[in-house]
């Protein structure tokens, strides 16, 4: 989808606003300057609730989010982000100053502050940040992750990378889902191995009838999806048909498809891996 020009100033103040959201230029590190020695991963511990930037509720380019109550239990994997220079210096959402030197963290939704494990899928490369921030705002973005972060997890000349979020929490399970969107339930993510890289796909539904696992990949094939399959999951019992598209080979690929279910009326995709 192209947005006309109207809408995208519209998008671009409003990211400016929201303090950051994915929108950036390629050379938003720090240029031909000197790089400061990277810091170590965040070190979690408990904090007080900020209070400024958990809502309850927030609206951003006419969409509204809410705050989870807490962290405990979030995991979701996504394509991550990272801003940099633009936005060095200016105030994070709960009013600290955004250094992207340090190792933090921009999210929709979680408690600010959280902190979380994020895992590029494509290399196995992980860092822990601290959430200090709300975004990113562009679409099928689940993380914006500070220069420093980025470029720990080998992500900065790509701009994007497929990530695994993990919540790094002090609190019990409070039920929170991990964004606003509602989602059926899903089936538990296994971190990959570090000596091990294995391929992506995604799953775009589960069913207890082979035969409607076979309908849903015939309106995939129907609507040029071709590399949809079914997969017998046997470890449930009874087996489950898992529909999957792939493997997944960059964020590129992956944005197309998920724009390409969403006209299929299927909203819910999510990554996992084989």
């Amino acid at each position: 989808m192209r947005p006309d020009t109207t809408r995208l100033i519209v998008i671009t103040i409003a990211i400016t606003l929201a303090s950051c959201g994915g929108h950036k230029v390629r050379r938003d590190g720090p240029g031909s300057g000197r790089i400061p020695n990277l810091p170590g991963d965040a070190v979690p511990r408990p904090e007080p609730r900020s209070k400024y930037g958990n809502g309850p509720q927030y609206e951003v380019l006419n969409k509204t989010y809410t705050v989870m109550r807490s962290s405990a239990g979030y995991q979701e994997r996504g394509v991550a982000s990272w801003y940099g220079n633009k936005f060095h210096g200016n105030l994070t959402s709960n009013r600290e100053t955004y250094n992207m030197y340090a190792m933090t963290a921009a999210h929709k939704t979680l408690p600010l502050p959280s902190y979380v494990r994020v895992r590029n899928l494509s290399n196995n490369k992980s860092v822990v940040v601290r959430v200090n921030d709300r975004g990113p705002f562009a679409d099928n973005r689940i993380i914006d992750l500070s220069y420093a972060a980025a470029l720990k997890l080998d992500m900065v000349r790509n701009g994007t990378s497929l990530v695994e979020v993990t919540a790094i929490s002090f609190d019990k399970p409070a039920g929170d889902r991990p964004t606003s969107a509602k989602k059926p339930p899903q089936p538990p993510l296994v971190s990959t191995p570090a000596s091990s890289l294995s391929q992506l796909f995604i799953q775009v539904g589960a069913f207890g009838d082979k035969n409607n696992a076979v309908r849903r990949l015939a309106l995939l094939s129907q609507s040029g999806i071709k590399d949809g399959f079914v997969f017998e999951d046997k470890s449930s019992s009874p087996s489950l048909y898992r529909v999957r598209i792939g493997p997944v080979a960059d964020v590129l690929q992956y944005d197309l498809l998920v724009e390409e279910l969403e006209g299929l009326g299927i909203t819910d995709p999510y990554l996992i891996t084989e």
